[in-house]
């Protein structure tokens, strides 16, 4: 190893909307001759993709148990593996892992050049700074759900539900990033109540703002240059983009051969026309209540375009309504469990997209050029909806604003506006061109991280 390499640990938060992030950026660390500690739990390690060979002896996975909490089930190692009531008790579990933490940093020998965490181990820049080992907070959301979110000097974070709904006062350019009148109300209880752990999120991503050294974003400044220049400006500390950080094609999870039969899966694909199939993905930790469910069911059968639906929840499979498999049969797909989405966008004959909108899926959506069809559930979804729309990407399914509902109509209507009409050429064409955009991403992550 050359004598200038580091020792870097990375520590993310127990989703795979963290994991998967922060283990690209220990990919990328590790290709520029850097060692790597990759800490989480066991099972969370064991379900993560496997590395290619030339990386594997630059990364150690380092399996941290979580000890015992009252209300978490058994094997329950990251939020897909509960109901979103139950994360709270995962917050509390995760903070147990502090003193392993600490006897690692303390232990491991070299001793560490600097430690990249998530947002939840308020508790990790305190011990850091006692071992002597510098922290960055690394933020797997976007530029512009942070600087929404933080305003001068972190002061937004306090603001009362009600300012939510409109774009901040401190954005200086036009936008309408901002949340809908739910979305507002549902994200104040998650983000500013304490939970049986005792420490809101507010409060975790104020300490480690505070004690890191320098703020990473899962970010590039060709897709979103004003809000990183913004984030910068209200940021105490730097703030480096290192790029989207796109998992690879040719990942395979320790999931890979659970639940939906991927191979009837491709071999339907093969058979459809090129870029006519819509394909459905709502995530893994928050669901769409089943009226919600059984109206986006109606919706895709009223769109009368091929889709492949994937559902990862037993109950959603009841929710669906009577016969609908059976009237849909050859033209619709519903894959229960889990299914190599990055295959499935990748495949010619998908043409869109209906994501819930994490940032992770949209970046794989984008990636591949594939049109987007906006379902936001939670948490930062409403505003990278509205980012996505608002950059010609894709259409948003119309919802009351007061409650969140939507009819079978909007769905078809938003699935045949980016699938096949000619008013919807624009989003598709600048899909399209995000897929040459995202390789520009990339190269940029590859100039920063040298």
């Amino acid at each position: 190893m050359a004598e200038s390499s580091l020792h870097v640990v990375l520590f993310p938060w127990l989703a795979f909307g963290h994991l998967i992030p922060f283990l690209e950026l220990s990919k990328s660390l590790a290709k520029r001759c850097h060692h790597v500690y990759f800490l989480s739990t066991p099972r969370n390690i064991s379900r993560l993709p496997k590395l290619p060979p030339s990386l594997a002896p630059s990364i150690d996975f380092v399996p941290i148990p979580l000890p015992p909490c009252e209300g978490l089930p058994d094997g329950a190692e990251a939020t897909s593996d509960l109901p979103q009531e139950k994360v709270k008790y995962l917050n509390k579990a995760f903070d147990g892992l502090e003193q392993s933490v600490a006897e690692f940093l303390v232990q491991t020998s070299p001793k560490p050049s600097w430690i990249i965490h998530d947002y939840a181990p308020y508790w990790l820049p305190l011990i850091a700074a006692r071992v002597g080992v510098p922290c960055i907070f690394f933020n797997t959301f976007p530029s512009f759900v942070s600087a929404f979110f933080t305003g001068p000097g972190g002061r937004g974070m306090q603001r009362p539900v009600e300012a939510f709904t409109t774009p901040p006062e401190w954005i200086p350019f036009p936008t309408k990033l901002a949340y809908r009148a739910h979305e507002a109300r549902s994200l104040s209880d998650h983000v500013k109540r304490d939970d049986v752990s005792g420490v809101s999120l507010v409060r975790r991503i104020e300490m480690v703002g505070k004690g890191c050294e320098l703020m990473a974003v899962r970010a590039c400044t060709e897709f979103e240059r004003e809000w990183l220049s913004l984030l910068r400006e209200h940021n105490e500390k730097p703030v480096i983009p290192v790029g989207l950080l796109p998992p690879s094609i040719n990942d395979r999870s320790g999931e890979a051969n659970q639940g939906a039969n991927t191979g009837d899966i491709f071999l339907w694909l093969r058979d459809q026309a090129p870029g006519s199939v819509l394909y459905i993905a709502l995530g893994s930790e928050v669901a769409l209540s089943a009226e919600l469910l059984r109206e986006l069911a109606f919706g895709l059968e009223q769109g009368g375009l091929p889709f492949l639906w994937a559902l990862r929840r037993p109950d959603d499979m009841e929710a669906l309504p009577e016969g609908f498999e059976e009237r849909l049969k050859g033209r619709g797909v519903v894959a229960f469990g889990w299914i190599p989405q990055l295959q499935v966008l990748a495949h010619e004959s998908v043409g869109g997209f209906l994501t819930h909108c994490g940032w992770g899926s949209l970046i794989e959506g984008l990636a591949f050029g594939r049109p987007l069809v906006l379902l936001p559930i939670a948490f930062d979804q409403g505003l990278n909806a509205r980012l996505m729309e608002e950059k010609s990407l894709g259409v948003e399914i119309g919802r009351d604003e007061e409650d969140g509902s939507f009819t079978r109509e909007a769905v078809a209507h938003a699935i045949g506006l980016v699938m096949v009409e000619e008013a919807g050429k624009k989003i598709r064409d600048a899909a399209k061109e995000m897929k040459d955009d995202e390789e520009l991403c990339s190269k940029y992550k590859e100039k920063q991280m040298r």
